[in-house]
């Protein structure tokens, strides 16, 4: 794999936009950017159809729906999810680890029963969006990153493949829990970008350094006079890492 190639495996474009703009913006931007982030705004207005328009067009599906409920809820709603060939899904760590299993079987069989591989499962830690004083008002003691690192053990107790963190929290997670979880890094910024409610954020060489698997990235992509040439700054800084 080229160090071109690797850098687009390891971006994906939030595309929390209107379906049509983000189908748009996609093709734009689909030669530095493999995965395509479906959250939840277009998947609650169009369902299982933002999944596969956005797969006609070669991306990478990352299915952002951070589900949590149940164990039963949950294990039925990743079956649909992996029955849909996405390749992520996110859930929430605070579920639990009985809830983190039952997504990590329902999304296998889901997958199984249409032929597809499964999904990795990614279970979110602390939001990037939430800052020390936001965790401490939920009830989670310490600051965010020790918050964090204490859902990252038991979500990778109960076998997700991998981890949603902000790009501070990586390292840390690397350094405890090895090379193994696949790790996210939302709220990146490239140097100057307004941070805009991401309390966490970082840029794409940091998070690269930190350890992360996957960059996500939607504002900077999504302003820009030029979002080729964003994605392309983007894609040369993660190469250059």
């Amino acid at each position: 794999m080229t160090d071109a190639s690797q850098a687009r495996a390891r971006l994906a474009l939030a595309a929390d936009l209107p379906l049509d703009e983000g189908l748009r913006l996609y093709q734009q931007v689909a030669p530095q950017v493999a995965y395509a982030k479906v959250g939840l705004s277009l998947f609650v207005e169009h369902g299982p159809t933002a999944v596969l328009a956005f797969q006609k067009l070669g991306a990478r599906v990352f299915l952002d729906l951070k589900l949590h409920d149940i164990p039963n809820t949950v294990e039925l709603a990743a079956a649909r999810a992996g029955a849909l060939g996405v390749a992520l899904l996110t859930v929430h760590a605070a579920g639990g680890e009985a809830m983190l299993r039952a997504a990590v079987k329902g999304v296998r069989e889901g997958a199984l029963s249409k032929g597809h591989a499964a999904p990795q499962v990614l279970a979110v830690t602390v939001l990037t969006s939430m800052s020390a004083e936001d965790v401490a008002s939920v009830g989670l003691s310490g600051a965010p990153e020790e918050a964090a690192l204490r859902l990252a053990r038991l979500a990778v107790r109960a076998g997700v493949d991998g981890l949603v963190c902000s790009p501070r929290e990586a390292e840390a997670f690397r350094r405890e829990l090895g090379p193994a979880p696949f790790l996210c890094t939302p709220g990146i910024r490239p140097a100057g970008a307004v941070r805009g409610d991401q309390s966490r954020a970082e840029t794409p060489a940091f998070a690269v350094r930190a350890g992360a698997d996957l960059l996500v990235v939607g504002r900077p992509i999504h302003t820009a006079a030029d979002p080729l040439a964003a994605a392309q700054a983007i894609a040369d800084e993660v190469s250059a890492a």
